[in-house]
């Protein structure tokens, strides 16, 4: 029952979606200003629809209806009901359909809430999404269908990857998707201003809102992927430079370009053409990561590696995308004669960008290279971080530089009057920085050249607090930019690792730590059953004491083996402990580490994306 609603739920999508597009052709030749009420409601009845067939799909996993292979795969009748409705978008087939949902609904908070822009700009608009809405459902429905049945019907089903048995589950993926699929809808209105030639800063209006929306939301995302992996998979560390993890920065580093652009464009009217580029590259790189981490390609601890087909299916689509991406993008491009002087805001901006545009190819380059060495030599190599760190932190230090003299600068053209702060400024980083080494005796180039630059923006950034300023909102995420990059440089140069095997009993000391391994228990859970150790640690120096439990655990449904992280957490540092077990052996293995001011990067990144409320707030104020 629940498979043949959500199927004719799904084929009525398709259905409104055909209305919607067919009606907005009619109604473009009508030369009417507003837009007809039929196109709202038809627009208001493929959301609700699209919303009542995810639901269906949540209630199916709620009582456990395993007739549909999609709940089979991924449910079971012991699993808790949190990660029953959780698990809905935990795997392929529902992920999918909650991006036709944020696609859906994009849409028609775009055609609402953009009353005050010219009717054919809206409709082709429109026209656009609802033509990516109907690439996304025939997907769905054909080859990726949520409400597939099987026969005969199971008794019990497999469960869910104990990975993703996580509370984490239920805000990652929603987060990110936002993001991800949230800038359909400016690739759309590019798409829409380049047919219509709505080229002005209107046009920058028009998506502003829209890009710190799904900004906001792809920075969040991005933490709470982060925070999940640190505790969940035993890395320790913020970032991995995972290929899947990648492909969610692909597509915020085009964002972040973007998000700038459209100011210079809404200010000066220029960049109209690097914004709207900007526009393509973000969506097509979401489509992108998404094929990706649904073809299989990627060797990655969390891709979903399943049937080829859908990986073809999305090339196809993105190759389609970027086919009329760039027919358009030639056929509308028109020279301009503007001239950026070399001392304008403008410039500064434009060369921020190009800092963001180094970072996107050189991560794309990483995480497809492997693909290619593979495909053509049948060479299996990995880029990891070594690559990323040698590569990206000497720009990074530079690019920080650029960041905090860019805002002082102003529009047109500049005179570099307050050169004498910018050398106080330097001076008193510079001594934070010889502070900070000489008093914890360590030593790095690397970190000092990043502490030295992030330590400039945030001093400058500081500066700007105190002054009348009505760019509050990025005050605030470019000074929480530099005490993320500030963190992360503390974070690096400081950190403890330690591997080492340890049996019940044994104490054991390294360096200043001794390790005492006092008890293993035996846990039984509704899911799973967990052998936990009891770890002391204690600092020879400091007389500091924790005790820390990590777990083996083993999952019934499916059958898998995890080892869980045990943290202990304060303002300075986290002690971080996992324990493995060693085949017919009475040892086990303990990796231990001390990551100093961790919980400082995830509140850096938190104040980051509260500079990108701030500012849609103040955007919707103005407006």
């Amino acid at each position: 029952m629940l498979s043949n609603i959500g199927n004719s739920l799904l084929f009525l999508n398709i259905f409104f979606g055909f209305l919607i597009i067919h009606y907005s052709i009619n109604f473009l030749k009508n030369s009417n200003t507003t837009i007809p009420k039929k196109i709202y409601h038809l627009s208001l009845l493929q959301s609700t629809s699209i919303l009542i067939c995810f639901c269906t799909l949540v209630a199916a996993f709620l009582v456990s209806d395993f007739s549909l292979i999609t709940v089979f795969q991924n449910s079971h009748t012991l699993k808790p009901i949190f990660y029953k409705i959780s698990g809905t978008w935990g795997n392929h087939e529902g992920s999918l359909l909650l991006w036709a949902i944020i696609l859906t609904i994009f849409s028609f908070l775009f055609l609402i809430y953009n009353k005050n822009h010219p009717k054919n700009f809206r409709l082709h608009t429109l026209i656009i999404q609802n033509l990516l809405i109907l690439g996304f459902l025939f997907f769905i429905l054909f080859n990726s269908n949520p409400f597939s049945v099987i026969n005969p019907i199971p008794k019990e089903g497999l469960g869910l990857n104990p990975i993703l048995q996580d509370p984490a589950l239920a805000i990652h993926p929603p987060l990110l998707y936002v993001g991800f699929v949230g800038s359909s809808i400016y690739f759309s209105a590019a798409m829409a201003s380049m047919i219509t030639n709505y080229s002005d800063s209107l046009f920058a209006k028009s998506i502003k809102s829209w890009v710190v929306i799904s900004w906001t939301f792809q920075t969040l995302g991005i933490l709470v992927g982060s925070i999940w992996a640190y505790y969940e998979l035993g890395w320790g560390g913020f970032w991995f430079w995972d290929p899947v993890e990648n492909a969610s920065l692909l597509p915020w580093f085009a964002m972040t370009a973007l998000l700038h652009s459209l100011i210079v464009l809404e200010k000066r009217n220029i960049l109209y053409f690097w914004s709207i580029i900007l526009c393509l590259l973000t969506f097509i790189l979401s489509v992108t990561g998404t094929f990706l981490v649904r073809s299989g390609i990627l060797n990655s601890v969390h891709t979903f590696a399943n049937d080829p087909s859908r990986g073809i299916y999305i090339l196809i689509f993105l190759s389609l995308m970027i086919i009329a991406s760039i027919y358009f993008l030639f056929s509308r491009y028109k020279p301009t004669n503007n001239y950026l002087n070399s001392n304008s805001k403008e410039t500064f901006v434009l060369i921020n960008n190009w800092f963001m545009m180094f970072y996107l190819i050189t991560v794309l380059l990483g995480t497809l290279y492997p693909i290619f060495t593979d495909a053509l030599f049948n060479s299996k190599i990995s880029v990891g971080p070594p690559f990323y760190n040698s590569v990206i932190i000497p720009v990074v230090t530079v690019f920080l530089i650029f960041m905090a003299v860019g805002p002082q600068v102003k529009w047109i053209k500049n005179k570099f009057t307050n050169i004498k702060s910018y050398l106080l400024i330097i001076f008193a980083a510079i001594l934070i920085n010889f502070l900070i080494f000489y008093f914890f005796k360590s030593y790095s180039i690397t970190s000092n050249l990043i502490i030295i630059s992030s330590l400039f923006l945030i001093i400058s950034s500081i500066k700007d607090i105190f002054k009348k300023t009505n760019h509050f909102p990025r005050v605030i995420s470019h000074l929480s930019f530099g005490f993320l990059i500030f963190f992360i440089g503390l974070n690096h140069n400081f950190s403890i690792e330690k591997d080492f095997n340890l049996k019940l009993g044994e104490k054991k000391q390294i360096d200043n730590f001794q390790f005492f391994l006092q008890d293993l228990e035996l846990t039984k859970y509704p899911n799973y059953q967990a052998v936990k150790g009891k770890i002391k640690i204690s600092n020879l120096i400091t007389s500091e004491e924790r005790t820390l439990k990590p777990e083996i655990r083993i999952y019934d449904n499916p059958q898998t083996l995890t080892y869980e992280a045990s943290i202990r957490t304060n303002f300075l540092k986290d002690y971080y402990l996992t324990m493995s077990n060693i085949d017919r052996s009475e040892y086990y293995n303990i990796k231990f580490q001390q990551k100093p001011l961790m919980i400082w990067i995830w509140i850096s990144v938190i104040s980051l994306s509260l500079g990108g409320f701030l500012s849609l707030f103040r955007h919707a104020k103005y407006n």
